[in-house]
């Protein structure tokens, strides 16, 4: 009886963990976590100092502010031959429904490096081999390491240093508004319900 007893009561602590990881059950992981922390509760974003690819600076929010779009922004870096391509790709196709619909007073992408060796240059030929509209498709680089950490931690973005100068890094698409307000997280292959949530949120 008391083996009983205390394999339920180790079955009700395990299980009552579980109930806080996962939000009441409702998630399983730490990305899906995050998507739905910030679906419940949009968060107010820390400014960064970017470096843009045409050589200008500006700030995230101000930049923000005097656009009065809503960004699609991605975090990636020009070197990266992995998921930031796959990224791009989407960027692309992305691009290209925002024009063919005539959404462009809407909706723009933002693509932050978070790699301290990319500069306007680095940016500029990346934007030119993605064949990116300036007016639709923006680039930019955070140059200051502790405002560009602050800027990562505040999306939930982590970057670990990998060999060969790479970065190993999670991935998604973060809904932006004007005032600042991270407000929506996007998987990966979702461009669809990308755009959709984009010009609901730009309403």
């Amino acid at each position: 009886m008391r083996m009983l007893l205390m394999a339920l009561l180790v079955a009700c602590a395990g299980t009552g963990a579980i109930y806080l990881q996962t939000d009441g059950f409702t998630v399983l992981t730490t990305e899906a976590a995050r998507r739905a922390d910030v679906l419940r509760e949009p968060r107010n974003l820390p400014d960064a100092v970017l470096q843009t690819a045409d050589g200008g600076a500006t700030t995230f929010l101000q930049g923000l502010r005097n656009d009065g779009r809503v960004a699609v922004v991605n975090f990636m870096y020009t070197r990266c031959f992995t998921v930031c391509l796959a990224m791009g790709s989407e960027f692309q196709q992305l691009q290209a429904s925002i024009v063919r619909r005539g959404l462009q007073d809407k909706v723009y992408l933002l693509s932050i490096s978070f790699d301290p060796l990319d500069g306007p240059a680095q940016l500029a030929r990346y934007a030119a081999s993605m064949s990116a509209e300036p007016s639709v498709w923006k680039f930019a680089a955070t140059p200051d390491a502790a405002r560009r950490s602050a800027l990562l931690d505040a999306f939930g973005i982590v970057v670990v240093p990998a060999p060969m100068k790479q970065f190993v890094h999670n991935a998604a698409y973060h809904l932006v508004t004007p005032d600042g307000r991270l407000r929506r997280i996007v998987d990966l292959g979702s461009a669809d319900l990308l755009l959709e949530r984009a010009v609901e949120l730009s309403q």
